[in-house]
């Protein structure tokens, strides 16, 4: 029985998009693609949601790959990408609904330090019975191993878990410490449909 929701945050509660920032500061598709590459998809985006950086070190660590015309964006993408981090709609309803049915919920989030500016916005960290968050704890999803330390942090049976994230990976690394698995695909509903059957 599942007594226990535990959510990824990216594009599961908040919309992690990219090409939105890179709209908002650039102004070429050849510098929206560098930028895109160096910083979004450079190396230094995995460090940070591991803990192994800081969200402001980023920029000075990408800007020597990246032509220094393109700086001035490269920084403002660096340092206000969180301005994508919107709810997606309904995220805030289903959280609500979820302890509505008396069910405990949780965040475990690849994230970097950042997530404690943007993500309160969205609801109050108290709202939740627990937020894991990958950059404390220098683990990522789908390492066994972070959803073990979860599980143990807040003493929870995997048993009585379902996890749900948008990425297939991170639901198997799930399925693999003993947890529920879901795959999210935009659907509420969908959630709601499993916890109540």
């Amino acid at each position: 029985m599942i007594k226990n929701v535990v959510l990824d945050m990216g594009n599961v509660l908040l919309d992690f998009n990219p090409e939105f920032v890179l709209s908002e500061f650039c102004s070429s598709e050849e510098e929206k693609e560098v930028i895109r590459k160096e910083l979004f998809e450079g190396p230094e985006w995995a460090l940070g949601d591991k803990g192994d950086i800081k969200d402001k070190d980023r920029f000075d660590l990408v800007k020597g790959r990246v032509p220094e015309k393109y700086h001035e964006a490269l920084k403002n993408c660096a340092d206000h990408w969180d301005i994508c981090m919107d709810p997606l709609p309904g995220a805030e309803n289903f959280c609500r609904r979820v302890k509505e049915m008396g069910l405990r919920i949780y965040v475990l989030s690849n994230a970097s330090d950042l997530f404690y500016t943007y993500f309160p916005k969205f609801l109050p960290l108290e709202f939740f019975n627990g937020v894991f968050v990958s950059s404390d704890y220098l683990m990522l999803k789908p390492d066994v191993k972070i959803y073990e330390t979860f599980l143990n942090k807040y003493g929870l049976d995997p048993k009585e878990c379902l996890f749900v994230d948008d990425r297939k990976e991170n639901v198997e690394g799930a399925e693999k410490a003993g947890m529920n698995g879901f795959c999210f695909k935009g659907d509420y509903d969908q959630v709601l449909s499993v916890l109540q059957s």
